[in-house]
């Protein structure tokens, strides 16, 4: 939400780009007041991995995901989040020798009619249909990278140090993105969006939250459970999402909003249960 408000400003890589700087910057002490300043050991290929992991998790996703919230407001991007937890169940399926029952099928289905009940033809007059359109296809697509990034670096969040794993994927981000900034010669257009009037303490507190205590927080979910069972617990971010746009940015919650993010939770809820 916090992001919605103050996005429209700072283009969707910029503020994906501090945000990240922030975390990054925040996870120095934090490491070495938990684990010390001893590097710990680390194989070359794993470190390769988590870097990957974070170029296309939190570099590209995640400027694609902000990209897309500013196309087609927050609570129907929180819908099309939802599409991460049937991604990742594919993916550790297919990766990691997870199991997916049958009535996960459905409440696949489930999820993805849901999906498709906020996105088909809402709100026409508030939003213009090729937003939409541009926003579900940036939405998914950052969806099913953080599912790759995370199934990815699984096994590694599992056997290695939790916080150095987390890191090296903040740097992998990072590193993804200024690479792009120099090969695209985009630095003085990156300076110029930071020197314009932000309102900088929401976006610092949201980066907070985004880049440094929600971002542990799920990985941690991911190392300590089974990956398709933590991708399906994330779900319950669409309730809250739907909620905060209506309380915080005044989104309104049509009937056709509120039968897609009940056909989505029930579809989750299956997923759960079975």
């Amino acid at each position: 939400m916090l992001f919605r408000r103050c996005g429209d400003a700072l283009p969707a890589f910029e503020l994906n780009l501090f945000k990240n700087l922030l975390g990054f910057a925040l996870l120095l002490p934090t490491i070495a007041l938990v684990e010390g300043l001893q590097i710990p050991e680390f194989p070359w290929p794993e470190v390769g991995i988590a870097l990957v992991s974070g170029y296309l998790g939190i570099a590209v996703a995640d400027t694609w995901y902000l990209r897309a919230l500013h196309l087609m407001g927050a609570s129907r991007t929180g819908i099309v989040a939802s599409l991460l937890s049937p991604f990742v169940i594919l993916l550790s399926v297919l990766f990691l020798g997870e199991s997916l029952r049958g009535w996960q099928l459905l409440g696949f289905a489930m999820v993805m009619s849901g999906i498709l009940m906020v996105t088909w033809r809402s709100k026409r007059r508030s939003v213009d249909a090729e937003q939409v359109r541009k926003g579900v296809l940036y939405g998914a697509g950052a969806m099913f990278l953080m599912a790759v990034g995370i199934v990815m670096v699984k096994e590694i969040l599992e056997t290695r140090s939790f916080l150095w794993t987390t890191q090296i994927r903040l740097a992998g981000g990072i590193g993804g993105m200024l690479v792009y900034i120099l090969l695209r010669s985009k630095a003085a257009e990156v300076r110029r969006h930071y020197r314009q009037p932000l309102r900088w303490v929401t976006i610092t507190f949201a980066s907070f939250l985004a880049a440094y205590v929600s971002m542990m927080m799920w990985l941690a979910g991911y190392k300590l459970i089974p990956a398709s069972e933590a991708s399906i617990l994330n779900e319950s971010a669409n309730a809250w999402i739907v909620l905060l746009a209506w309380l915080m940015l005044g989104e309104q919650i049509s009937a056709r909003k509120l039968a897609g993010l009940g056909l989505t939770s029930a579809g989750v809820g299956i997923m759960l249960l079975v």
